[in-house]
């Protein structure tokens, strides 16, 4: 991995740690005050505009957008960029809808899947709460090796150490005051990282004033904004349907849903966040287009920094470690959480356990955590973590929310339909270096297809997995 050590090791692990520490204090201190199940779980039902806001944008933002939109920008040009921002995004605009039917039909709901099990049963409720929680954990994964692989990109650090510091200080807080410490320190991580941003963005353009815009990209790179560039439209619809639907299925968004005071500061909330978002996706994802367009090596994960800190600056470093903390530790604490909460309120449905759920939950998520530790530490593409989740969310979404509107749907439709979507969408699924498929290139060679769908794997596995399962809504 590239590496360009402006930070001493010493001084990385040291930030790093006093950063995290100040938000174990923070998280610890204001929790003191809020305890109970429904602060840990809903945060007493009494969350205003500003907090619910700051917390739904600080949890969406996590440290992948530092990488993921410019990563995809590489290759996937504008189209990717304009997916990527408009599915961060999306799924907030549907949860004003969503949400308030939630909330009206299910006042007393705590979490998607317990809607989802009194909605349908007990089957097809614990196939979403393992696509749920394997979604979650992923995320978790991603979020913990993508400031992992930065801190050593900046300093040299061993990607388990950054690993382990962010891990253990957001497990410390997060589970000992549940969802009031999250939304808190959310609080907190929005101020600080949207100053951050709009720094780095100052700095972003300044130092590249020359190649930040459209012309510079169109000259150099013409592709990455052209009509006729096909990943240009296949990327943009694979990551808008990819990342939307799997936002649906995140238990900290629909926390946030059930903490929100009334139906007005959800709604409020959810608007205000909605439009804060896209112009940060869209602005990150941009800058992989003008990366990519100076320097056609350059290694995609990294392209932002390869703009922000080609001057090697000790200041900027430290603008950016403090950012990727902070976006980090708001994602974790979110999803840590998330997952406890499915657990607390669900786990008796699934695992049969005579002690308290809230006790499992917090043991469950320790174990969760030094997976991810383990698998952080290998430095795996972030992107290609987050694109199989996503698949999994895909095979369920349609069927799942579409079934509250429409009482045909009974419980094995929904069900058998999933697994189709699924089975159909991992057939084409692409391998890591996305040159061929279970079906394309291992079953049958690459040369029995249409050139469109050996060139355009993963655009294909997202549209079988979505849209395949409406075809089999009517059997019976």
């Amino acid at each position: 991995m590239e590496q360009i050590n402006i930070l001493s090791q010493s001084s990385a692990i040291i930030l790093t740690l006093v950063i995290s520490v100040i938000f174990v204090i923070v998280g610890i201190i204001y929790s003191n005050k809020y305890q109970g199940l429904n602060n840990y779980l809903v945060a007493n039902r009494s969350v205003g505009t500003f907090s619910l806001t700051a917390s739904l944008v600080a949890s969406a933002l996590g440290a992948w957008i530092l990488f993921g939109p410019a990563s995809a920008a590489t290759w996937g040009g504008i189209g990717a960029v304009i997916g990527y921002a408009l599915g961060t995004a999306f799924p907030l605009f549907i949860l004003i809808y969503l949400g308030k039917k939630f909330r009206t039909s299910y006042p007393k709901g705590k979490t998607l899947i317990e809607v989802i099990r009194i909605r349908f049963g007990s089957k097809l409720f614990k196939l979403i709460l393992f696509l749920s929680i394997f979604y979650m954990t992923i995320f978790l994964i991603a979020e913990v090796t993508a400031v992992s692989i930065l801190i050593k990109y900046i300093s040299g650090t061993d990607l388990w150490i950054t690993a382990l510091i962010v891990i253990v200080s957001s497990l410390v807080y997060t589970l000992y005051g549940g969802l009031r410490a999250s939304i808190f320190t959310d609080n907190i991580q929005f101020i600080v990282f949207g100053l951050l941003l709009l720094i780095s963005f100052s700095y972003l353009i300044s130092f590249n004033s020359n190649d930040y815009n459209f012309e510079f990209i169109k000259l150099n790179n013409p592709n990455l904004l052209s009509s006729n560039y096909i990943p240009n439209f296949t990327a943009g619809l694979t990551f808008f349907i990819a990342v939307a639907a799997t936002n649906l299925f995140h238990q900290g968004n629909w926390q946030r849903v059930y903490a929100a005071k009334n139906n007005n500061v959800l709604k409020k909330s959810l608007i205000i966040s909605f439009l804060i978002i896209i112009p940060v996706v869209f602005l990150m994802g941009f800058s992989g287009l003008v990366a990519v367009s100076q320097n056609s090596s350059v290694f995609p994960d990294l392209a932002f920094f390869s703009l922000l800190l080609k001057e090697q600056s000790v200041t900027l470093s430290i603008i950016i470690l403090v950012l990727a903390i902070s976006l980090t530790v708001s994602s974790i604490d979110t999803l840590i959480n998330a997952i406890s909460s499915l657990i607390i309120v669900d786990g008796n449905k699934v695992i049969k356990f005579k002690g308290n759920y809230l006790k499992l939950s917090k043991q469950i998520i320790i174990v969760l955590s030094l997976i991810t530790l383990f698998v952080a530490s290998k430095g795996l593409s972030i992107l290609y973590l987050f694109l199989l989740a996503d698949l999994f969310c895909c095979a369920a979404v349609l069927t799942v929310f579409y079934s509250f509107y429409s009482k045909s749907l009974n419980e094995k439709n929904s069900y058998i339909s999933i697994i189709i979507g699924l089975v159909a969408g991992l057939l084409l699924f692409p391998s890591p270096d996305f040159s061929k498929s279970i079906l394309v290139g291992i079953i049958f060679q690459a040369d029995f297809f249409p050139s469109f769908i050996s060139q355009s794997l993963l655009f294909c596995s997202f549209i079988l997995a979505t849209f395949v399962p409406i075809f089999t809504w009517k059997l019976k």
